[in-house]
């Protein structure tokens, strides 16, 4: 009964935690890095052909992203989430397949004027989502799940996202039974729409992030529809866009909640009929998974709108582009609009179109609604960059960069907390990832010092037993290098495809010796051809 920390230790995105027990070998999340990090991430312990399951936390891409992945390089066992999270992964990793093709093609283009470099394959495909898609089985919240034999789950709203949870997982193995509490995302009290963070009450261990775990937010809910009123007031007055560059799945439809008020509350007069363009597909479609969980993941403000017959991300003056098209037309219109459109941290997408047209301009705002990881561009323009490079040239930043302030997703130091101390007996450990370095060891600090809490930071890398609580390897800090390709992507690709066929073997023991060798004879005469 092992737990591995794999990702997303003493840094934010990439969150991946690997254990192995009953004969299984699990993850928990497997995520995509954002933005620059600082410390290398350890190998997977096994190949990915051999995990059996991955448990979600929830649907954003620094946990789910690289499934994927995964399932190109062999996995072909069982995805467990929240219903919501399945709807909102089977458009989510279809995005992100779609994207990895895009950058691989312009990629491509690009290395067709130099001579000498090799073409590159997407990280993964559009078959390979598909493929991972069809291995993910919703789960109801609250409901305690078999998975195979001495492993249970259940799925706690931890309102976060719609359809994210903490996972609580019992384990029992040799007659012994541990239970771990995954935290995923611990949501912010009083967020529109979601419901507040459900607490546990038991674990053995617990595994928590601290994404501010070293930090407050400065304001309460109350404060964000007026502060994003003023913000809108203000740059349409000098004949400026605001454009927000927000996560499509679940601060975009935020924010779609607080402009219905702004507009019913008539808080910007001077402009009654302004338009909001949404310029993301993704956020679109999530939109429509968010409404489809309206009973079981709304919170009771946003079921009093519902009850009245008011769809609470929808009003007047709303725009939807679907199309590159639709998209291109937004920045042709000079008449002040807010523009909403992804990724959150300015990585990839439209978002950097849309900066590309509205940066130089001193009229407008670029309005951050969300937590930017270092080493992104939404970070770079939050700490005052003079200029950018977008498509290969240099804009000037002329716009004004501003946050809406209090505006997370995340509990604060302070929610943290609260969570933790939720417990009814304080836990045998808690292990403290996903967030930066410094706040990961402070919090840690602060959980150990002032809360009398056995806390601890680890690096990626280190190995506990579940059993006795001990740290069998204690990982150090390996710092990120550049690291010349070694290999080409479509080798890579090989490489995985012979793993996953050392695993198909080891599946296969024990059947009849007559298709045993017939399957040997397969291998060798592919072997044959290519010696």
């Amino acid at each position: 009964m092992k737990l591995t920390f794999v990702g997303a230790d003493h840094q934010v995105t990439g969150s991946c935690h690997f254990m192995q027990t009953c004969g299984k070998n699990i993850l928990v999340d497997c995520g995509m890095q954002q933005g620059s990090n600082p410390f290398e991430c350890c190998e997977l312990p096994v190949d990915e052909a051999q995990i059996d399951y991955v448990f979600l936390t929830h649907a954003h891409v620094d946990h789910s992203g690289n499934l994927p992945l995964l399932y190109a390089r062999g996995f072909r066992g069982k995805v467990f989430a929240t219903e919501a999270s399945a709807g909102l992964c089977s458009i989510m990793l279809r995005d992100c397949a779609h994207i990895q093709m895009q950058e691989a093609e312009w990629k491509n283009r690009k290395a067709k004027r130099h001579s000498g470099i090799e073409p590159v394959e997407p990280a993964y495909t559009m078959e390979d989502a598909d493929g991972v898609i069809r291995s993910i089985v919703p789960c109801a919240y609250n409901k305690e799940v078999e998975i195979s034999e001495g492993i249970h789950i259940r799925f706690t709203d931890v309102g976060h996202l719609l359809g994210s949870a903490s996972i609580e997982v019992w384990l029992t193995e040799n007659g012994v039974t541990k239970k771990i509490v995954f935290s995923g995302d611990i949501g912010n009290k009083n967020q529109p729409l979601i419901k507040d963070p459900i607490y546990t009450k038991e674990a053995d261990y617990v595994v928590m992030e601290a994404t501010y775990g070293d930090r407050y937010h400065p304001r309460q809910k109350e404060g964000y529809v007026s502060d994003l009123a003023e913000v809108i007031n203000r740059t349409f007055a000098k004949g400026g866009n605001v454009v927000i560059p927000s996560f499509a799945v679940g601060r975009t439809q935020e924010i779609l909640y607080f402009l219905r008020k702004i507009k019913a509350d008539n808080m910007i007069p001077n402009f009654p009929r302004f338009e909001v363009y949404v310029d993301s597909p993704l956020a679109v479609e999530a939109t429509g998974v968010f409404q489809k969980n309206i009973y079981t993941c709304f919170d009771e403000e946003a079921m009093e709108l519902v009850n009245k017959g008011i769809n609470p991300l929808n009003f007047p003056g709303l725009k939807l582009a679907i199309t590159s098209e639709e998209s291109k037309e937004i920045n042709f219109d000079m008449t002040p609009k807010v523009i909403i459109s992804a990724s959150g941290m300015c990585e990839a997408g439209r978002i950097r179109h849309h900066l590309k047209h509205n940066l130089w301009r001193p009229e407008c705002t670029i309005l951050f609604v969300g937590y930017q990881a270092a080493g992104t561009l939404g970070r770079i323009l939050i700490e005052g960059a003079d200029e950018v490079k977008l498509f290969g040239e240099a804009v000037e930043v002329r716009a004004k960069i501003t946050q809406l302030p209090g505006l997370s997703g995340h509990a604060d130091k302070g929610g943290l907390i609260e969570w933790i101390n939720a417990f009814e007996q304080k836990p045998d450990k808690v292990f403290i990832v996903h967030g930066e370095d410094t706040a990961c060891s402070l919090f840690a600090d602060c959980l150990r010092t002032e809360h009398g809490y056995d806390a601890y930071a680890p690096f990626s890398g280190t190995r506990i037993d579940l059993i006795t609580g001990a740290v069998e390897f204690e990982a150090s800090p390996v710092a990120v290098k550049k690291r010349l390709r070694s290999v080409s992507d479509v080798f890579a690709r090989l490489l995985a495809a012979g793993q996953r066929l050392i695993a198909v073997i080891y599946k296969n023991e024990g059947r009849p010796n007559k298709e045993l060798a017939r399957f040997a004879d397969q291998i060798n005469s592919l072997a044959d051809k290519y010696e």
